[in-house]
């Protein structure tokens, strides 16, 4: 389970990247929300216990 977070959070924030470098303000919040659920998901990783 811990893994498929870890893929989720960079899957997010390479669409994010992509997202922000390829449509720019085409996409709007689109892209800020794909970020906050990457960071979601970080700071999910830490609560439950996993090292970094």
């Amino acid at each position: 389970m811990r893994d498929i977070v870890s893929i989720l959070i960079v899957l997010l924030i390479i669409g994010w990247l992509v997202g922000y470098i390829g449509f720019g303000e085409a996409v709007g919040n689109l892209i800020h929300i794909l970020l906050v659920l990457a960071v979601i998901g970080l700071l999910y990783r830490l609560a439950t216990g996993k090292r970094l």
